[in-house]
């Protein structure tokens, strides 16, 4: 929509919608961060904008860009509660530093904390969710009060991103600024240096894109710069920049969870093997056992959280000493048939006594997650969906008799049936 007229003086429902978002970007397109911040505070929204800021790896140069037109604007921060120590000590960082006089902190509800959360482990399997109730909800409230807000967000962070202007007209008629929407990494790097602008003490450790700590990872170079946020999931946003863009914040689909952990299916940070990995740099994937030992100097010195893939054929015996360096087991199941899996996940908790996760992949149907979970496998990447749907219903299979049984409370089959009953009865509550 175009207006008639760039006059700002109508009341504000009015005036919001006759900015024409339009007019205003190609008004502003060549503009610098500096400027179209003074023009969207001074001029476009005087007295009626706030700033939103995560305090992350790139937030000192827009809060460096306020120090210049504004440092009494409102500065809003969403602590919510799940943050790096590190992060809560760089807000009081670049507050001192920059001379910001009104950052706001703002926490979510703790009824709906309470009602919603109460374990604090509401992002594992539900991390959407976790975004509205710690982020969304806290925010939505505050910037209701003003005409327009602004974002740290640059176009190069993310595809989705790609398309990103310096204003936007959002569905509640509010205008969204974003003063950084056409720098690159290199601005912004050349930018800090030029103001000795101090990093975020995660930077320097690989995180370029820093949100709450279980939900942000290390990223390698040459990845995405958001890649390490909510790492494994269909998921790219918080939440708070959701709007007409259906592409930003897509919300994470149920079916793509695929890993049945802690009596929920998540969605799985890890991923597999594929041609052309470098073993001294990847993350986050079950590099094959084999794989391992023909590389094992350089997965060994790769700083990245990593995990192992054992197939049916392979020694555990052979990475006794290194299991500790992985994050998770995975133990392949090709076939219904093909026990071997069993008895390699079996080495590993009793002999090798490992501690980490070890999961089911493969072949992983509901009739061997009983017999799975007696070797000491705890998490399970299910694909088959009646073996879904007895795992979600907790309609499993069961077993009481085994021929080969396991510590002292199951019963092998051709015990005397009064020893087994008094087994039984043995392992009852009192």
């Amino acid at each position: 929509m175009v207006p008639n007229s760039l006059g700002f003086a109508p009341p504000k429902p009015d005036k919001l919608r006759s900015l024409g978002i339009m007019a205003l970007n190609g008004m502003f397109d060549e503009m610098d961060g500096v400027s179209v911040l003074r023009q969207a505070v001074t001029d476009i929204l005087p007295d009626d904008i706030a700033i939103v800021s995560s305090f992350g790896a790139d937030s000192s140069v827009l809060l460096h860009m306020l120090a210049q037109v504004d440092p009494t604007l409102p500065v809003y921060f969403l602590e919510t509660g799940k943050h790096f120590p590190e992060t809560l000590d760089y807000v009081r960082t670049l507050e001192a530093r920059l001379g910001l006089t009104n950052v706001r902190w703002l926490r979510p509800d703790p009824k709906d904390l309470a009602r919603f959360d109460p374990d604090g482990d509401l992002w594992e399997t539900d991390p959407d969710s976790c975004c509205h109730i710690r982020k969304t909800e806290p925010l939505d409230g505050e910037i209701a009060q003003f005409g327009g807000w602004v974002t740290g967000r640059k176009r190069y962070q993310t595809a989705e991103r790609g398309v990103l202007p310096h204003f936007e007209l959002t569905g509640d008629d509010r205008i969204k600024v974003n003063p950084l929407a056409y720098f690159t990494d290199a601005d912004v790097n050349a930018y800090k240096i030029a103001h000795g602008l101090p990093e975020h003490p995660l930077f320097a450790k690989g995180y370029k894109s820093i949100g709450c700590a279980p939900c942000t990872t290390i990223v390698a170079e040459g990845e995405d710069p958001r890649a390490g946020r909510w790492r494994g999931l269909n998921k790219k946003e918080c939440g708070i920049h959701f709007d007409f863009n259906g592409a930003i914040a897509k919300p994470v689909a149920a079916m793509e969870k695929t890993l049945f952990k802690d009596g929920a299916f998540i969605a799985d940070p890890f991923r597999g093997w594929a041609e052309g990995d470098d073993p001294a740099t990847v993350r986050y994937t079950h590099i094959p056992l084999k794989m391992f030992l023909d590389n094992r100097a350089a997965v060994l010195a790769n700083p990245h959280p990593n995990g192992l893939l054992v197939s049916p054929g392979d020694k555990v015996e052979d990475v006794a000493a290194d299991l500790g360096r992985f994050a998770s087991v995975a133990i392949a199941f090709p076939a219904f048939g093909d026990g071997r899996g069993y008895t390699s996940a079996r080495l590993l908790a009793e002999r090798y006594a490992y501690q980490g996760e070890m999961r089911a992949v493969g072949d992983v149907l509901m009739d061997q997650l009983t017999l799975m979970r007696r070797c000491g496998i705890s998490a399970f990447v299910v694909t088959h969906p009646a073996t879904r749907k007895a795992l979600e219903t907790g309609h499993l299979t069961t077993v009481n008799l085994f021929y080969q049984p396991i510590g002292t409370t199951e019963v092998p089959v051709g015990t005397r049936p009064f020893l087994r009953r008094a087994a039984e009865r043995e392992t009852e509550p009192a």
